[in-house]
């Protein structure tokens, strides 16, 4: 049986807090309030604890911040700071102090395409920030991962599996582990990393992701779109316990 924990549950000094445990963690991405909730319905049906890394200010924060399985950390966007652009803060600083006005209680932090750096960890530890998931070993590595004390008192906690890297290292020939044969065979924390939209398509292939861009603020058109096979959805779905490894037809729930 599967045990599942949240992020800011993990203790390095403490492998009973970590060792073995499946912890899912989700990256909101701007993705419409339709799309989240669709991915809060499966997680609520498995009844199952996770760590929502938060984008941007909606309703659907008030129905996550009811359910005592979730927890919210932040999922900061320095992309536009780094091409020169303010519109999310001046500096690091303002960046992060916006996004905790926004989810005040968050202790964990993911950025957006992964943006880090030794000064950035001291900007989150300095928030009030404790656990950073900013650092992505693949499952194909095969390492024994486990999260570790950095300097400034923050836990790093690596993660092993993401939805969309998985899609393109499968279009490179180079397919990573499914989430189930990263579950059973990985060894230390296994931290998994999905996006809303990636499961409400289905994902199983980033061109369809692009080519349904223009489409992702309105769910119905989206939803026509979702892939009909093996895809995010349907690993969600297996390690949720839906689905029998390897059985696709689960995909359109």
């Amino acid at each position: 049986m599967m045990v599942f924990g949240a992020i800011s549950s993990l203790k390095p000094d403490d492998p009973e807090s970590w060792s073995e445990k499946i912890f899912l963690t989700f990256d909101v991405d701007w993705a419409h309030d339709d799309v989240v909730m669709d991915t809060v319905n499966l997680l609520e049906a498995a009844d199952v604890p996770a760590t929502w890394f938060v984008t941007h200010d909606t309703p659907v924060l008030a129905r996550l911040r009811q359910n005592p399985n979730f927890e919210l950390g932040i999922h900061p966007n320095f992309n536009w700071l780094l091409a020169g652009d303010d519109r999310n803060g001046r500096d690091p600083k303002e960046v992060i102090g916006r996004m905790m006005d926004l989810v005040p209680e968050a202790k964990c932090v993911r950025s957006h395409s992964m943006t880090q750096s030794s000064g950035l960890l001291d900007v989150f530890a300095s928030a009030g920030l404790t656990h950073d998931v900013n650092h992505f070993i693949p499952a194909s590595v095969g390492a024994e991962i486990r999260p570790w004390a950095l300097w400034n008192g923050m836990t790093r906690v690596p993660y092993f599996w993401e939805d969309d890297l998985a899609c393109i290292y499968e279009s490179q020939g180079k397919p990573e582990p499914s989430v189930m044969d990263a579950a059973r065979t990985g060894k230390g924390v296994k931290v998994f990393d999905f996006h809303p939209i990636h499961i409400f398509l289905n994902t199983e292939d980033l061109r369809r992701y692009e080519r349904t861009r223009q489409e992702h603020q309105n769910p119905q058109s989206l939803r026509a779109q979702r892939h009909q096979g093996y895809g995010a959805r349907s690993q969600l779905q297996e390690l949720l316990g839906e689905l029998k490894s390897g059985d696709a037809n689960g995909a359109t729930r």
